[in-house]
């Protein structure tokens, strides 16, 4: 995922999502904290589904903006929806590079042969104790081969404490470590480098109203004070759910706390879920500053 490729078309993201295709207006009035469940939606059992659907509900937002995985966004969309056919999924999934070494290594960590099985799928995008087992001596490696020829000055010096710090191979650790040690916040556009790696982390949002295909939710953002990052207030974002009423989240209600990466829905929460997300995006912004 090239840094100066998401620099640049992360405006042109922020005005097509707040524009043509959100007629809306919401206002911060809307936005609300996200606590007990409304109505018992969250209660609610979450439908299963495989690791490579789950995998592809996540990877999709990314995708079909071009910036990981194989130039397959229809296919892969089609194939995490209506279609579901296993191997051609895991065909895909195989090509993105960022992701699956990942993947790979906490399947390889916990002893479990399939990169793509659901809860290494999890682990990695949500979080949860098998990214532990990952110990330093396996992150390490895999970080210097696959990120030491791009870094420049201290950029690999910063990078390569994080396994000892305490850092997993989980999506957020990849967002909020490894973008910053390639160059996006030490470009000097501090603003939009914020608002890329924002829209990339997994985010959460509590549904405050179904809007055709769209969703408004209230959504915890990723803030910049005094040189750190942190989690700020709650704020109203407009999110895609579906395309002519077809994507990841086909049950979601008022009330429910989905996931979100980029502009899309991924899937909904339960409390489980939620707080592993939580949980590890904190866990992974403490070691983020630490080196920032």
């Amino acid at each position: 995922m090239d840094a100066s490729l998401l620099l640049a078309d992360a405006a042109k993201l922020t005005a097509t999502v707040s524009t043509a295709e959100a007629p809306s207006v919401v206002t911060a009035a809307h936005a609300a904290p996200i606590g007990a469940a409304r109505g018992g939606a969250r209660a609610r059992p979450i439908p299963p589904a495989s690791g490579p659907v789950r995998f592809a509900r996540y990877a999709f937002g990314p995708n079909r903006l071009g910036y990981c995985g194989p130039d397959e966004a229809g296919e892969l969309f089609q194939q995490a929806t209506v279609g579901q056919e296993d191997e051609r999924l895991r065909a895909l999934e195989r090509q993105f590079e960022g992701a699956y070494p990942y993947l790979e290594l906490i399947a390889r960590s916990n002893g479990i042969e399939d990169p793509l099985d659901a809860r290494v799928v999890e682990a990695y995008w949500l979080g949860s104790p098998l990214a532990d087992a990952v110990r330093p001596a396996a992150l390490g490696p895999s970080l210097e081969s696959r990120f030491r020829p791009r870094l420049r000055g201290d950029g690999w010096r910063w990078l390569a404490t994080t396994p000892e710090a305490g850092a997993v191979p989980v999506h957020a650790f990849h967002v909020l470590d490894v973008f910053p040690k390639l160059g996006l916040i030490r470009t000097g556009e501090t603003d939009r480098a914020l608002q890329v790696m924002d829209s990339c982390r997994i985010r959460w949002g509590r549904v405050l109203e179904v809007d055709g295909d769209w969703l408004v939710a209230s959504v915890v953002p990723l803030e910049l004070r005094g040189g750190k990052l942190r989690l700020g207030r709650p704020r109203p974002e407009r999110v895609r759910g579906w395309v002519d009423g077809t994507g990841f989240v086909d049950d979601v209600a008022v009330g429910d706390v989905i996931s979100i990466h980029w502009d899309w829905a991924c899937e909904r929460l339960d409390r489980r879920r939620l707080a592993a997300l939580q949980s590890w995006t904190r866990r992974e912004l403490d070691i983020a500053n630490r080196t920032i």
